[in-house]
């Protein structure tokens, strides 16, 4: 394949292949909605390959495990997917933004890139609350490309909140 398919570290448009990973990472989302998780779905694909090497959706409940968050699980599979902690040839697309415990993980596995939907103005670690992912004073920054498909996620979001906060019909 050629070597310009995500050619994007110096501009800040997602590309076709981004559209296509957060098209399934909101399809992830959705599956973890329907499970009774926050919904939010991630994946890390090879930036020049489009292949992907791995996914996930949050499992915090189901697992009852406070690491559980897509994109930690994504990166997980994929490190052990291409048997190596470095992820710098890849893209992490997730349709929320990462919280301060995913953004140290990004740096710390060295994704080239990250992609990302909806902000967190409550805990989004990427651009809302803090920049870990591109802080100049961490030994590693990653390209980011913030609100791609961004009112997809959001609504995904709002609209598993209102269920959930919305009273249970009594049946008499």
């Amino acid at each position: 394949m050629s070597d310009q398919i995500n050619k994007t570290d110096q501009s800040n448009q997602p590309t076709k292949v981004d559209l296509e990973m957060m098209t399934h990472a909101l399809t992830l989302a959705q599956e973890a909605a329907d499970r009774g998780e926050v919904p939010v779905g991630a994946v890390v694909y090879e930036t020049q390959t489009g292949k992907i090497l791995g996914e996930g959706s949050n499992t915090r409940e189901c697992d009852k495990n406070p690491s559980g968050h897509a994109e930690f699980t994504a990166i997980l599979n994929a490190c052990k997917n291409i048997n190596d902690w470095r992820l710098n040839h890849c893209t992490l697309i997730v349709t929320l933004e990462p919280c301060p415990m995913c953004s140290g993980l990004i740096v710390n596995a060295r994704l080239g890139r990250v992609v990302y939907g909806a902000s967190d103005p409550k805990a989004g670690a990427v651009r809302s609350l803090y920049q870990i992912c591109d802080d100049s004073r961490l030994n590693h920054r990653s390209a980011i490309i913030p609100g791609v498909m961004a009112p997809e996620s959001s609504q995904l979001l709002k609209s598993f909140f209102k269920q959930l906060r919305a009273p249970q019909s009594k049946e008499n």
